[in-house]
């Protein structure tokens, strides 16, 4: 194979159209064993792929087609591939030898012919395409059904009518109970690409077809695997016990070798586990994620990149999977500065108060001056600072070492770094009032080094807040307010509720007076800002009618910060579950915010649904489609189907029962890992410690309106659904 490479690369260098014409047309002659017309065909494709354009050899290169040598097919197929969609006026000549090839004898070939006649969305090819492909996906050989069945998605996206009304969508189901693993896998994917698709057939799995695709998951190869898992996501269970034992047959496949395949069986296992009642079974589980995530970041940079990124989600819905591992995500000396960022966020996400004193010293360390000495990215050092402040306001018991660790900080007189500690010393001071405000003075003293408007309007709110306990706090203000009208929006707003604080807390003094008539004229005089200026006028006439209301109103109380800003919707959080190892879980966006034509995925309803997580199901917004389609999917009736089945349908429903308070997870309780508090940084975990034997399934068919609301037959009548229950329904 490799003097075979070396040999061919001799082909890849530019050549003239005229002269590959002219070897064609002699090589017609004396060419008993085609391999001047081999070589030619070489040098063509060889310039393909360098780019160049071939396309004025079409009517040339398509005489070679009929030459019954299986090399030159590939080499005439691939160029059709190339350019039979612009020159759509000259492929008609090909069609005949399409057809011939679509029935030769060798399944190679039947397969190539197939392939090519899918690649090429044109009329006059989609028309012959209908009939050759509904006889090649029942083809004797699994290499031309498997090949056949991913022509059928590229017919659909060709044209979506005539792959619905020929019915090559059943036809694929069909093939979901094939004898051959990799027949099975290309139907899922090719069901899984039209069911992606806004404009596509809706694509569900029952029980019985759920479990013959587990069945054929270990003959299926790699990428094979990952659509089957894939498609997994499409069956709703009716049943905790579903869930369950479908989840036992998932999780072996956490040890294997391809990270795709694992990070597709944890997005498995995590959309189980919300149709999950069994504790033990969702703690093993966790348990089992951990270590595949930990060998994953032993890959290469853009590997462990796309890991952590799945990592934050999952470890924000469910933290006790790497609760015991944060010290995998202390950076390297070598890592990339995007993968000491990412591990950066989840070491705060993992932080408790059992590994809090490991977890400061790593970030006293990420700031830049002690292990990391060379490091000259100042945008991580800033956020290695700010993360230690993060961690005090979200574990208590560690407040004290983060402080101490703050004003070790200060003490180096680096600007970025102690305008950072001054931003998170504020968030301190409201998290625990009453507990730090020692250090101001430190604070004071560094005022000259804020030069940036977030910190200087950190710096000013806690001189205004504090002002009763700063000795000098009015010539620190008469100093911040001299260039009054140079600063940013952030700094004046800051300034002007600062002044205000100043003459409310030292109304006698005449500095305190002079200073806030002085900025109020300011801001509802001389300011732009609409919101400036109406916070001066709000301010003056309180302070005009009665000072001690104003007082009361400016100086109350306020609630004491916690890190609930930084927690990911719950809802939004398990739908972004649903998208790991993608790209949605790279950028933390569903795929249909930035890929064109993409549907959304959430968790659907089912009586097996975790009632904490039926609270935050997030509705789609389904496309309106010109018709139902219903297709009756293989396997026996199952039991409860039935039930749910029976159910009125029509009428006015009955409200969905509240779930007791009991079951709200007001993020006081415990988690069930022994993290203290930790579990008030916002991660979901384990809420289904509440939930009990006794919850009550719904007693409504959830799609029992579904014809009526796609445009089918109305009512949910048996005439409708000709007797077939949803589940029944493979693609509905």
């Amino acid at each position: 194979m490799a003097s075979q490479t070396g040999q061919d690369a001799k082909f890849f260098q530019r050549g003239k159209i005229q002269e590959f014409r002219a070897e064609l047309h002699a090589a017609e002659s004396k060419d008993k064993k085609f391999t001047k017309r081999k070589t030619v065909l070489k040098k063509i494709v060889a310039n393909i792929t360098m780019g160049n354009d071939m396309s004025p050899l079409f009517t040339d290169v398509v005489q070679c087609l009929g030459i019954p040598l299986i090399e030159i097919k590939k080499m005439v197929y691939l160029f059709l591939v190339c350019y039979g969609r612009s020159k759509a006026d000259q492929i008609h000549i090909v069609i005949p030898s399409f057809l011939q090839d679509c029935n030769d004898r060798n399944p190679l070939v039947r397969a190539l012919a197939i392939r090519t006649m899918s690649y090429i969305p044109v009329p006059v090819v989609i028309e012959p395409l209908t009939e050759q492909l509904r006889h090649c996906l029942k083809d004797r050989d699994p290499y031309v059904r498997k090949t056949s069945a991913i022509c059928v998605a590229k017919l659909y996206t060709a044209d979506p009518r005539k792959a619905e009304k020929g019915g090559f969508v059943e036809m694929l189901r069909d093939l979901l109970v094939d004898s051959n693993a990799t027949v099975v896998s290309n139907a899922v994917a090719a069901l899984c690409e039209i069911g992606d698709r806004q404009d596509g057939v809706t694509f569900r799995l029952n029980l019985t077809v759920a479990n013959k695709l587990l069945t054929a998951l270990g003959e299926s190869s790699e990428w094979g695997q990952i659509y089957i898992l894939d498609s997994l996501l499409r069956y709703v269970p009716d049943k905790h016990e579903d869930a369950e034992l479908m989840a036992e047959r998932v999780v072996v496949q956490l040890g294997h070798a391809n990270s795709a395949v694992v990070l597709t069986a944890i997005k498995v296992l995590l959309y189980l586990m919300n149709y999950m009642e069994n504790r033990k079974l969702i703690d093993y589980i966790c348990k089992k994620m951990g270590p595949p995530l930990v060998t994953i970041l032993s890959s290469g940079p853009e590997v462990q990149y796309v890991a952590l990124r799945n990592i934050l989600l999952i470890v924000q819905r469910r933290p006790s999977v790497l609760k015991n591992d944060v010290k995998v995500f202390f950076c390297k000396y070598n890592d990339p500065i995007y993968v000491k960022l990412a591990k950066l966020e989840i070491m705060y996400r993992l932080a408790r108060e059992e590994n809090a004193r490991e977890v400061l010293a790593e970030l006293q360390d990420t700031r830049g001056f002690r292990r990391y000495a060379s490091e000259v990215d100042i945008d991580f050092v800033r956020k290695a600072v700010r993360a230690i402040g993060r961690v005090a306001i979200k574990v208590e018991a560690a407040a004290d070492s983060c402080i101490k660790a703050l004003l070790e900080l200060i003490e180096t007189k680096v600007t970025y770094v102690v305008q950072e500690a001054v931003i998170v010393i504020k968030d301190v001071f409201r998290r625990y009032p009453g507990k730090y405000e020692g250090i101001i003075p430190v604070l004071c003293e560094n005022l000259d080094a804020l030069d940036e408007p977030e910190s200087k309007a950190a710096m000013v709110w806690i001189i205004g807040q504090f002002a009763n306990r700063i000795d000098n706090a009015d010539d620190l203000m008469d100093d911040l307010t001299f260039g009054f009208m140079d600063e940013p929006v952030e700094v004046q707003l800051a300034l002007l509720t600062a002044a205000v604080k100043l003459f409310i807390y030292k109304s006698q003094s005449s500095t305190s007076k002079a200073l806030v008539h002085k900025v109020l004229k300011w801001a509802t005089e001389e300011v732009d800002n609409p919101d400036l200026r109406d916070r001066g006028f709000m301010y003056w006439r309180m302070l005009a009618i009665n000072p001690t209301v104003a007082g009361e109103i400016v100086l109350a109380e306020k609630p004491a910060i916690t890190n609930d800003s930084d927690r990911m919707d719950r809802g939004a959080l398990d739908q972004l579950l649903l998208h790991t190892g993608t790209l949605g879980s790279i950028y933390h966006k569903n795929p249909e915010t930035f890929i064109r034509g993409a549907a959304g995925r959430a968790l659907t309803d089912s009586p097996a649904l975790n009632p904490l997580s039926r609270q935050v199901l997030v509705p789609l917004s389904l496309p309106a489609m010109p018709r139902a389609i219903q297709i009756a999917g293989p396997g026996p009736v199952e039991p409860s189907v039935k039930d749910a089945a029976s159910a009125p349908t029509g009428g006015e429903q009955k409200p969905t029962p509240a779930v007791p308070a009991h079951l709200i997870d007001d993020g006081d309780g415990g988690d069930g890992d022994g993290e203290g508090e930790g579990h008030d940084d916002g991660d979901y975990d384990d809420e289904e410690d509440h939930i009990t034997s006794a919850s009550k399934p719904l007693g409504l068919d959830p799609y029992a309106n579904l014809d009526s609301a796609f445009g089918g037959g109305g009512g949910g009548g048996a005439g409708s659904t000709a007797g077939k229950s949803y589940a029944d329904d493979l693609l509905f």
